[in-house]
């Protein structure tokens, strides 16, 4: 069945890959962003690969005015509501030690300003049917020294959206959890240590077959469930020691 899927932070790798599979599809799309001229383009694509409607939307985590704004637009749409949520910022680990009122932004980029987003997208949902996709990180398993804040504010998005699952659930939404490892997009450019990269088109693949699938949670790729099974269970009394 078509739906109307609202992407926030459409202009991401992921995001972009998400989209034209949507489209591919026959759903409807609200791409959601800052930058409304370059989610123009995104919106031509779409329409050529054979979205019926593709509408723009200044969407900001940090602009709670366009939270709401984004939530009336989808309640002017018909039929299902999906919403699949790709926004984040990862700012680095010693930036934020050096000054902490950079932890706001973060906290607002992945987790306050989604929750708000979705909240408001929420009651659509319960009216209509429709899913939340929801992707947050590996980070958000284990508090690592590396990222532990970015990780912080993950682990926070996770448990907001097991929360909505079990709400939507009971009036026939469902909300899928992804968690992905490392991934080729402008969010990882340059940073050192990354293995085992993943392609955004990748990730989008396995979204649409979680979503399929009704999953409730999901690494991409796969092995990453292995990777953070053995991270989750090193006792802390080691944990507590390691440069991971």
């Amino acid at each position: 069945m078509s739906a109307c899927w609202v992407i926030l932070g459409a202009s991401s790798a992921m995001a972009r890959a998400f989209a034209r599979e949507a489209a591919r599809r026959g759903h409807a799309l609200i791409l959601a962003g800052r930058d409304v001229e370059d989610l123009a383009r995104d919106a031509a694509d779409a329409r050529a690969r054979g979205a019926p409607t593709v509408e723009v939307a200044a969407w900001d985590t940090r602009v709670p005015e366009s939270h709401a704004a984004l939530a009336a637009l989808a309640g002017e749409q018909t039929g299902p509501l999906g919403v699949a949520v790709f926004a984040g910022s990862m700012p680095d680990q010693a930036a934020m030690d050096a000054a902490p009122e950079l932890i706001d932004g973060l906290m607002s980029d992945n987790f306050t300003g989604l929750a708000g987003t979705l909240h408001r997208l929420a009651p659509l949902i319960e009216a209509r049917g429709g899913t939340v996709l929801g992707v947050g990180s590996v980070a958000g398993d284990r508090g690592r020294l590396g990222n532990y804040l970015y990780g912080a504010a993950k682990s926070a998005f996770h448990t907001y959206l097991a929360g909505l699952r079990n709400r939507l659930g009971r009036r026939g939404g469902h909300v899928v959890t992804v968690k992905p490892g490392f991934v080729d997009t402008a969010m990882t450019w340059g940073l050192p240590g990354l293995f085992l990269v993943a392609q955004p088109e990748d990730v989008a693949r396995d979204c649409w077959r979680a979503i399929d699938r009704r999953r409730n949670v999901i690494y991409t790729p796969w092995f990453w469930v292995m990777i953070m099974t053995i991270i989750r269970t090193v006792p802390e009394r080691i944990f507590k020691k390691l440069k991971i």
